[in-house]
């Protein structure tokens, strides 16, 4: 397969970075060790407010060569030339990188950026939660909005992409990763937003083990990945 030419680390949860030949990109931070470049332009993107998604720590990061990209449903109280705010289903050209987004079926968006030739989708929250206590009508309910979100997608050339596998969701887990694969086949997909049960990364590749997209496992914090 050919290198993409991409430097990731997984930070915690579902919050990465990865850099380009051009580009510095960090994506739903809310702890964790993370340092930003000092040589290139950082973009820093947040999908919604949820506290395992946001803090409003990023804005205290010291960088000259920053911007933020957030979704509307976070309330910030600054105004200027580096902060931008995105609704679903809206596009944005921030200096040369091209912002597309989705909706989500929680809170906020989904993100599908395209930098320096790549296409990489980051989630949110966008999940198949298919919750065991709730009814059939809220199952079947939940199972459509992901699906007409993917829907959305499909027919993308998705390089990279982070989706979460949530083990709370019990033996559910993997329906929005699997489908995801299934239907939008990324070159590369990082499973996420599962905190520090690591196995369920590995659990989802067992699960995935016939697929054609390589499925990066998640292993620890500040894991390093070159894609």
């Amino acid at each position: 397969m050919e290198k993409l030419g991409i430097k990731i680390e997984h930070i915690f949860h579902s919050c990465f970075t990865l850099e380009t030949e051009k580009h510095f990109l960090v994506f739903d931070y809310y702890t964790g060790d993370i340092e930003l470049s000092k040589t290139k332009n950082n973009y820093v993107f947040v999908t919604h407010g949820h506290g395992d998604h946001y803090t409003p720590e990023i804005f205290n990061w010291e960088a000259d060569n920053i911007k933020y990209i957030l979704s509307s449903d976070i309330e910030v109280n600054r105004d200027d030339k580096t902060l931008y705010i995105m609704n679903p289903d809206e596009i944005l050209q921030v200096d040369d990188l091209k912002i597309q987004t989705f909706g989500s079926t929680d809170l906020g968006l989904s993100f599908l950026i395209n930098v320096d030739g790549k296409d990489i989708f980051h989630a949110g929250d966008l999940n198949w939660w298919h919750w065991k206590n709730d009814s059939p009508a809220e199952q079947k309910e939940e199972e459509i909005a992901y699906k007409n979100e993917i829907a959305k997608i499909k027919g993308k050339n998705i390089h990279i992409a982070f989706v979460p596998v949530d083990p709370r969701l019990e033996e559910n887990f993997h329906l929005a990763g699997e489908y995801f694969i299934n239907e939008i086949h990324p070159e590369y997909f990082l499973p996420m937003h599962f905190g520090d049960k690591y196995n369920t990364s590995a659990d989802f590749i067992h699960k995935m083990k016939d697929s054609e997209t390589t499925i990066v496992e998640i292993t620890h914090k500040n894991q390093v990945i070159e894609l």
